[in-house]
């Protein structure tokens, strides 16, 4: 049973446990203070009294999932320090996977809340800056060769010092040279319909293509104010209700794909682009307003595209939409560049490992709220039908 003060050692140094703040019955994460002189750690463990109780099977799942998230971090750590959350070390605690990553100030989804609580909304130049970094860390992924597969609101954590967001919880990836079916992934009020909806062999035939239509069920919530799209919703409420069956149902219901992109949708996202634009009231039907909104809703469009092949075949294409948007928007600059990355921790090398197959579990990952922004950054992960 791990407790405060517990003291786990990893693969750079040893972690005090200071305060847990998410977990679930399949994981915990802690506040933990680090080596001397570095900052405090989320500390990522898997729970290990729900663990004594799963099947062996599942148990392997667990912990292939944990191991995927550490080779992939590992990867990509080199490379991308600007828009992938940190993997500062690694090892293991009796018998078990542990993660000790970046602490960063909350998720993506409470940002928007608190937003929305003070009456406010994003301002135009951030939310064009986030589509593009969030474009910029999916990039990355899928040049290591990977899908991510979970692109949603608790998975995306914002860095308030330097105003960006970084991609977090890399447990339920695939890689995309493995081109059959595969087992259901990811969380179902974000997915792409052939993510949702099984294919002819009763698996799911993801590509990178879908997480881009992700991206575009979180272009529609940030420029929304924390909107979701009612298909979304509905492929939620039906997961929590049928899990996997709940496609069916749905299929049923509606006497095939249900809609994605409603008209009624697509006039509120213009009207809140409008309101996000400089110098434009809502309702504006000429001028930089009306250009920026039409750009942005043609993005919007080709990433909700219903089928894989219809929607942007790489980054370079969604970068060029969101500079067209920010120029048609009269934004100074042009799209908002990345932030410098901050210096997290010093001295300390990245590890290398040998590749590891991929995870073949759909979680072993979900949290709960707690009481500060720092906390609710890591209290999100893998949940299978998050609102």
């Amino acid at each position: 049973m791990t407790a405060s003060d517990t003291i786990i050692t990893l693969e750079l140094g040893h972690y005090r446990l200071r305060e847990r703040i998410g977990g679930s019955a399949y994981g915990v994460i802690w506040r933990a203070e680090g080596p001397r002189g570095t900052r405090d750690v989320a500390l990522k463990l898997i729970n290990e009294a729900h663990m004594a109780r799963a099947l062996p099977a599942q148990r392997e799942r667990w912990i292939a999932s944990a191991e995927n998230e550490i080779t992939i971090l590992q990867l990509l750590e080199p490379w991308d320090e600007r828009h992938i959350v940190r993997l500062l070390d690694s090892g293991w605690h009796n018998g078990l996977p542990v993660l000790a990553l970046e602490l960063l100030d909350c998720d993506l989804g409470r940002h928007m809340a608190a937003l929305r609580g003070r009456g406010q909304s994003l301002p135009l130049a951030r939310l064009l800056a986030w589509m593009a970094q969030l474009n910029q860390a999916l990039a990355k992924v899928h040049q290591y060769g990977w899908r991510y597969l979970d692109l949603k609101p608790a998975n995306v954590l914002v860095d308030a010092q330097l105003g960006a967001v970084k991609l977090a919880d890399f447990g339920t990836n695939r890689r995309l040279d493995a081109l059959g079916e595969h087992s259901y992934a990811g969380t179902a009020n974000w997915q792409a319909p052939e993510q949702f909806f099984p294919a002819g062999g009763g698996g799911y035939a993801t590509g990178r293509q879908s997480d881009y239509f992700a991206l575009g069920a979180l272009f529609y919530f940030l420029a929304t104010g924390g909107a979701q799209l009612r298909y979304s919703g509905a492929c939620g409420e039906a997961y929590r209700e049928h899990h996997t069956a709940g496609a069916d149902v749905l299929l049923r219901q509606h006497g095939g794909l249900p809609a994605i992109l409603l008209p009624d949708e697509e006039a509120l996202f213009m009207r809140a682009f409008a309101d996000a634009t400089s110098g434009a009231a809502a309702g504006t039907t000429s001028g930089p307003a009306a250009d920026a909104g039409a750009a942005a809703l043609r993005l919007l469009r080709h990433l909700l595209a219903s089928a894989p092949q219809a929607r942007p075949l790489h980054a370079v294409d969604i970068s060029r939409q969101l500079a067209a948007i920010a120029g048609a928007a009269g934004l100074p600059g042009g799209l908002p560049c990345s932030p410098a990355p901050r210096q997290v921790r010093t001295g300390w090398e990245p590890r290398q490992l040998a590749a590891l197959p991929p995870a073949q579990s759909t979680h072993w990952w979900s949290a709960v709220s707690s009481r500060t922004h720092a906390q609710r950054a890591h209290a999100g992960w893998h949940s299978d039908a998050e609102a």
